[in-house]
């Protein structure tokens, strides 16, 4: 099932006599600012992560001792 533009519109116009333009503008806001928090949490935590490595270790697949041997095949 595809929305076309006019379905879209339809779908529009109908939210913004549901809840208003003030309440909707609110929501967008929110759910920016709510975005926004998780994309910095998970940047934090690729950081912390990243931290708490050995200085000695991989940081790419290529360079892991075990992707330079070959697979076994059963």
């Amino acid at each position: 099932m595809q929305l076309g533009p006019t379905e879209l519109i339809i779908i529009l116009v109908i939210v913004v006599i549901l809840f208003g333009g003030g309440r909707i503008a609110r929501l967008g806001g929110e759910l920016g600012s709510a975005i926004r928090e998780f994309r910095r949490g998970v940047g934090d935590g690729e950081k912390k992560a990243q931290s708490q490595l050995p200085p000695n270790t991989a940081s790419t697949p290529e360079e892991l001792p075990a992707a330079k041997q070959p697979v076994e095949q059963r």
